[in-house]
């Protein structure tokens, strides 16, 4: 029996799912759901090992998990006791006794403005210390920390996504941008009306102006930080000058690793001498290569489903099925970022085939409006993603079940979902 493209990926995506449920490590599950969906591609064996070895042996796995290594000790130097008490602090300065409300969105939301894989890893132990010894579930607090983490990635310039999505659709960036913003804003309702806002009264807090930390203090906990985000913006072009072999995903990788490099020289001066021995003590910890394991997973995952073949071709076959097309834009970028977990994923898988659909069909189904729709149906398929990098760390650092965080979430999709229809619709009527 020949199952179509799409059928071949739902099934492995299931059955990665139900061994995880049987509690095989997600890391292995996910391994063998790629050299699955290379077998049933059609690449064979011989082939299909040296896509795992390649996937293994590619530069973008082994830097990611040299990173993730080393933001689970920033996390760790944030959730230290003195530098979580000035974050809180901070937090209730910022928004008087809705400090912490405040906090919980604007803190995911500000280190949300840097492109980098495992950002939520950043602002998972800032959320933990913003709310504090309270007994707030641990998936409400997962779900905070990721959702707020991902509000500005629909138009911010500097996303991969939003360049790949510009190479392929004709548009200025200023009317992209225009396009896209309200899906920002219905992103942000949608958290804090599903999230914040039922615990308003729990969260009010009266902020006490005498405990007010060292104005010092503030500034060397923002300095790891800011020497992060002054490489990851400012490094990828120089390197990629210093070698014009690396991609730019490479070079943006590469100034990602320096940045957090650097940025670990004051945690150290900081932390006393015992901060190395500490840092060395902490790769004894099962909890780390569990994380490290489950984040390779996901990367060589992804890379199988790329060498496969199977996506690209599940997406033709869908648009030659006769379905209507508001449903094929629904569809394709969803799927595409269901089963990638990354946002470039379903933009450089699904964008050319709406970009091609958008000149093949009547005059009614506009670019603009084809542009808004598709990316926020492959944006709520990210999100929604149980293999996206930073659903994977959220609840992981709250040791939280895959289960547990897809209520709220699916309730907060909605409300982009609902914007980018209303645009859809009022597009088309103007014709654009």
């Amino acid at each position: 029996m020949e199952f179509s493209p799409l059928i071949k990926i739902l099934i492995v995506f299931a059955g990665v799912l139900a061994l995880n449920r049987l509690r095989l490590h997600l890391g292995a599950a996910l391994t063998l759901g790629g050299l699955t969906l290379c077998l049933w591609a059609g690449r064979g064996f011989r082939q299909t090992g040296w896509d795992l070895l390649h996937a293994f042996t590619g530069a973008e796995l082994w830097l990611i998990l040299l990173m993730m290594a080393l933001i689970y000790e920033f996390g760790r130097y944030l959730a230290a006791e003195r530098n979580a008490a000035t974050i809180l602090q901070a937090a209730r300065s910022w928004g008087g006794r809705h400090g912490r409300a405040v906090g919980l969105m604007a803190i995911p939301s500000a280190i949300g403005l840097v492109p980098m894989p495992g950002g939520a890893l950043f602002s998972a132990p800032l959320v933990q210390q913003i709310t504090g010894s309270e007994p707030w579930p641990a998936a409400w607090k997962a779900t905070v920390n990721y959702w707020f983490r991902h509000t500005w990635e629909y138009w911010w310039p500097i996303f991969p996504v939003v360049v790949v999505t510009l190479s392929i659709f004709p548009i200025a960036t200023w009317q992209f941008v225009l396009l896209q913003l309200p899906l920002s804003a219905a992103t942000f309702l949608g958290g804090y009306l599903i999230l914040i806002h039922p615990h308003r009264k729990q969260l009010r807090s009266e902020p006490d102006p005498t405990a007010a930390p060292p104005s010092t203090r503030k500034r060397w906990l923002v300095l790891p930080l800011l020497l992060v985000i002054g490489c990851t913006l400012l490094l990828p072009p120089l390197l990629q000058s210093l070698v014009p072999t690396w991609t730019l995903q490479t070079a943006k990788l590469v100034a990602m690793l320096l940045g957090l490099s650097l940025g670990l020289i004051p945690i150290f001066r900081q932390s006393g001498p015992d901060a190395l021995p500490t840092f060395l003590r902490s790769f004894t910890e099962p909890k780390i290569w569990s994380l490290l394991a489950t984040v390779g997973g996901v990367i060589v995952f992804k890379e199988m489903m790329e060498l496969s073949g199977l996506l690209p071709l599940a997406g033709e076959r869908l648009l030659a099925s006769g379905i209507p097309l508001v449903l094929v834009i629904l569809l394709l970028p969803f799927l595409a970022g269901l089963v990638t977990g990354i946002a470039i994923g379903y933009a450089g898988i699904s964008f050319p085939l709406l970009a091609g659909l958008v000149s093949a069909a009547d005059s009614n189904l506009g670019l603009a409006s084809t542009l808004v729709l598709g990316f926020a149906s492959g944006y709520a398929g990210m999100m929604l993603s149980p293999i996206h990098l930073c659903f994977v760390l959220s609840r992981g650092f709250f040791s939280v079940r895959i289960g547990e965080m897809y209520r709220d979430l699916i309730l907060c999709c909605l409300f982009p979902m609902a914007t980018a229809l209303l645009l859809y619709y009022g597009l088309r009527s103007f014709h654009l």
